[in-house]
């Protein structure tokens, strides 16, 4: 795609994350603005707690992790706080509709409102928002395609793709889909699920149950192998000279994860180069993790990344099909 001149009201316009400061001295207030603009998002959390909201927070998450209501006096145990910190909260919430209260006990639980607040929007059309921009940076540092896949029913959906500035590249078609089981992203994803969810996708998946014990034993191990590595990689699996690898884009367990994969040709010399990729690579998929409200990683298919760089501003560039 050809750069466009940018308009003279696109030029002169400040960056939409910056205050406009204009071009005088700078005051107090204004270089409070400018500090402020460069703190990260727990920084700029830190500095500026909202109590109340967190207390309430707290409460939707330790909800959200439970099976049973809670009652207040459990909910303040849970939370090292005193049941009289929560009451006006609990109320509120209840108000508003995003919990309801257990006549019979006094348990609260979370209703239905936070799942229909986000099915307004598709989660894939946030991640992929959130995504694109840092794939695009990486990318170019690596000068390697890379693709981002999630798991849907018994197969691998292929969301987004940033091709190679090289002219000659792997692609994957977006919108494809691909076999868990034969594919090194499907292995990821599939060694990202909670073992419950794990076994029951196995229980539903006819391509496992028509496999050999001795191909049932493999795959296993390889999925445990990518559990204990953090990553996954394979050489010349789907074609010769063809060589991936890949890492989750959230929380092991979650509901929803991610796998960000770089494809990549190996040279005449039967090299692939893949570990000077996969450190850029886990650094890309914790900044998607936090762009998107993933949540980064604390296990150990993540635990190499602590903090994620800030993406680089997006080049255009003209590829060649």
């Amino acid at each position: 795609m050809d750069a466009r001149p940018e308009s003279a009201t696109q030029a002169d316009s400040p960056a939409p994350d910056m205050p406009d400061l204009g071009d005088g001295p700078l005051d107090g207030r204004s270089e409070g603005m400018l500090a402020d603009s460069i703190l990260s998002s727990d920084e700029r959390r830190r500095k500026y707690a909202v109590p109340a909201l967190e207390k309430g927070l707290d409460i939707v998450e330790y909800l959200a992790d439970q099976a049973v209501p809670m009652t207040q006096s459990q909910l303040a145990r849970a939370l090292n706080r005193q049941p009289g910190e929560l009451f006006r909260m609990l109320a509120c919430l209840e108000g508003r509709g995003y919990v309801r209260r257990d006549p019979t006990n006094g348990g609260y639980a979370l209703t239905l409102k936070l799942f229909q607040l986000a099915r307004i929007h598709s989660p894939y059309e946030t991640l992929i928002a959130a995504a694109r921009p840092l794939m695009r940076s990486l990318s170019d540092d690596v000068r390697e395609s890379c693709h981002l896949t999630v798991l849907q029913g018994n197969q691998v959906l292929v969301l987004t793709q940033e091709e190679s500035p090289n002219p000659f590249r792997l692609s994957v078609e977006v919108g494809s889909t691909h076999s868990p089981l034969r594919t090194n992203s499907g292995r990821l994803l599939l060694a990202g699920l909670a073992p419950a969810a794990f076994d029951a996708w196995l229980g539903h998946s006819r391509e496992w149950q028509a496999m050999a014990p001795a191909a049932r034993q493999d795959l296993l191990a390889r999925i445990d192998d990518v559990r204990a590595r953090g990553h996954a990689r394979s050489l010349g699996e789907r074609f010769l000279g063809g060589a991936d690898i890949g890492v989750l884009v959230g929380t092991p367990g979650a509901p929803l994860n991610a796998a960000l994969t770089i494809a990549t040709l190996i040279d005449a010399n039967g090299d692939a180069r893949l570990d000077p990729l996969l450190e850029p690579l886990q650094r890309t998929a914790a900044a998607i993790s936090q762009a998107a409200g993933l949540g980064l990683d604390s296990g150990p298919l993540g635990s190499a990344v602590d903090t994620p760089a800030p993406a680089k501003p997006a080049r255009t560039r003209k590829t060649t099909k």
